[in-house]
């Protein structure tokens, strides 16, 4: 499969993600491929996926979320190394990071607050059945958990947990989301548990993952020739299905109000982005509650659908899409023209900016956490304006201070309810009444699709059997052992892809496995008992 000439072949991306601008560099820096021969095509007039960020000082600024980062992103952190950062060519985006975490070192002192005060997180508070259910959980076959979910493992009891409190709101997990993906991330992250509390080793980029990440690799793509051509609407793909092989043939697309057609040749692959996490966002305003769109409005997700029935190893979009109600939270961004809440975070947490990472309120309805980044966090950001981002798990429950649903609440009402929380009102009335304060609320209702329980054959094989010039990308194809929601697994699909359908003589590189390391594993028994 993997004899196809560099130089005469033609590669269309599907999507502009991080799966597919990383699956660009590496055609380019592995496989040889001259720019010119790259197409990206993007339904939106912006690149980057889930790794946004934009606005400005006057309309506030907007991140519908951020990727966790840590040392082991093998993949991710090999990509970055061959990109120059956004400010500085001489350095890469992986050396801007690393120096950027030497200074600014992840240590949360305020990880969990109960009424406005900080909760004591040194213990887990796991029983000697949570212990035991999670260490059966690791060493039980991902085969034989099927689609159950993690509350049908766990008692009751366990979400009442310090540790789950940490969990969930660290990684997005719902007590509804599936086991076997949760198991991944236990042994994915087994190194981390130790500080979990503390949210040690943590990494995060200077800016924005948009800034920091997506900008410096669309520049460099764009200094090849890669073509970003943006506003085409991929709506269908055509393959050729025989008893040995599986052939895309026809990309279908819309640009321009036209539809169109590219037909492939037999030198010629598509990478495809299969469903999406930010798909039909909205955004709302500190006078209007965002709206909660659907599949309808989806162009990854019917595409998926389109393609997913013309054969079965093409994936089950519907375990991932059809349960919006499931999959929905809410993030927003918050834009100060005033210093007041950073001075006063600052103090009350005893954690500089951008050392602290997420503080979450156990006691808020919404299950609200908030995030105060390293300032500035966009690069156009001037000195004296400042940023955070927060978000609620739960959209659909009335607010404790605020008696509405905070899918219902304009940016403003998402305000008072988080200033409740953290006992500040009367501190930031004068900040809001003077208009020093915006707040951008977004609904996403597919942001926790990827953790929907699932079966094998759910997620398509990176290159599905018999696949000759395609293959699927993104946090919908299926990347054993690695977890989703991650830029690592992203990356690492792209690296799956293009190292399958050209000679590149390298291979994916090898996942972390630190459940086989004996000190790694009895530090995280230690942690989890005590």
């Amino acid at each position: 499969m993997a004899t196809r000439e560099p130089g005469t072949s033609k590669v269309y991306l599907v999507g502009s993600g991080i799966a597919s601008l990383a699956s660009a560099v590496l055609l380019i820096r592995d496989a040889g491929m001259p720019g010119d021969n790259i197409h990206i095509l993007e339904q939106y007039d912006v690149t980057g996926g889930a790794l946004d960020g934009s606005g400005d000082p006057e309309k506030g600024y907007l991140i519908r979320g951020g990727r966790m980062h840590e040392k082991h992103y093998v993949c991710y952190w090999d990509l970055l190394s061959s990109i120059p950062s956004l400010e500085d060519p001489s350095v890469s985006v992986t050396e801007e990071s690393m120096a950027f975490n030497e200074k600014y070192v992840s240590d949360a002192k305020a990880r969990l607050l109960l009424d406005g005060q900080i909760m004591d997180v040194s213990s887990y508070g796991l029983d000697a059945r949570d212990q035991a259910d999670m260490l059966k959980l690791w060493f039980s076959p991902e085969s034989l958990l099927g689609d159950k979910r993690i509350e049908d493992w766990f008692s009751a009891g366990f979400f009442d947990t310090v540790f789950w409190k940490l969990w969930t709101t660290m990684f997005a997990f719902q007590k509804w989301s599936s086991l076997a993906e949760m198991r991944r991330y236990f042994i994915r992250f087994i190194h981390l548990l130790p500080g979990m509390n503390r949210l040690h080793g943590i990494l995060r980029t200077k800016y924005n993952q948009y800034d920091s990440v997506v900008l410096p690799m669309k520049r460099w793509l764009e200094e090849r020739g890669v073509h970003f051509d943006m506003e085409h609407q991929v709506v269908d793909i055509e393959f050729d299905l025989a008893a040995d092989s599986k052939r895309a043939k026809v990309i279908h697309y819309r640009a321009g109000g036209e539809e169109k057609q590219i037909f492939l040749s037999d030198e010629d692959c598509v990478l495809i982005t299969n469903g999406s996490i930010v798909e039909s966002t909205d955004v709302g305003s500190m006078e209007r509650a965002p709206v909660l769109k659907g599949k309808s409005e989806s162009g990854a997700w019917t595409l998926w659908e389109k393609i997913a029935k013309q054969h079965p190893d093409f994936g089950n979009p519907s375990v991932f899409c059809d349960d919006i109600d499931l999959q929905k939270w809410e993030s927003f961004t918050v834009t100060l023209h005033d210093s007041t809440f950073h001075d006063h975070m600052e103090q009350f947490t005893g954690n500089v900016s951008g050392t602290g990472g997420l503080v979450s309120m156990t006691d808020s309805n919404w299950f609200m956490s908030i995030v105060i980044a390293a300032q500035p966090h966009f690069a156009n950001q001037p000195d004296d304006v400042l940023v955070f981002w927060g978000y609620g798990l739960y959209p659909d429950r009335e607010g404790n201070f605020v008696k509405k649903k905070m899918s219902e609440c304009t940016g403003a009402e998402i305000l008072e309810e988080l200033w409740y929380h953290l006992k500040v009102q009367d501190l930031m009335r004068p900040v809001v009444e003077a208009g020093k304060v915006n707040c951008r609320p977004v609904m996403m209702p597919f942001i926790d699709s990827l953790f929907m329980p699932r079966k094998p054959g759910d997620r398509p094989e990176v290159i599905p059997d018999g696949a000759v010039n395609f293959a699927f990308l993104g946090q919908f194809a299926e990347v054993p052992h690695d977890c989703v929601f991650t830029v690592e697994y992203s990356v690492r699909c792209a690296q799956m892809a293009v190292y399958s359908l050209f000679d590149t003589g390298k291979k994916p590189l090898p996942i972390y496995q630190g459940h086989h390391d004996p000190v790694v594993l009895a530090s995280a028994v230690k942690a989890l008992n005590r």
